[in-house]
């Protein structure tokens, strides 16, 4: 391929999307309280200034939500997952 070529990104499906890294690979995000409880819908109301951190699946699946980046990841690790961030 020429260096001048340009490569045209195909669009994936969710399906498509959702499989990359299945049973795999944790996704670790950081989520606001709207989206926290949404995914979570048996999340009392935190404390404010409390930070959250969501584990999700590679199909978005909620798996585990906490107040720590380190323990979201140490979730995941200890599920035998390895963990990405997503921002």
């Amino acid at each position: 391929m020429d260096e001048n070529e340009k490569v045209e990104a195909l669009p994936m499906t969710p399906f498509e999307f959702s499989q990359l890294g299945g049973g795999e690979v944790a996704y670790i995000k950081q989520l606001d309280l709207d989206v926290a409880q949404k995914l979570f819908p048996a999340l009392r109301r935190p404390a404010k200034g409390i930070d959250l951190y969501a584990v999700l699946g590679a199909d978005g699946t909620p798996l585990a939500l906490t107040d720590s980046r380190n323990a979201a990841i140490a979730n995941a690790l200890e599920n035998d997952l390895v963990p990405v961030s997503v921002h």
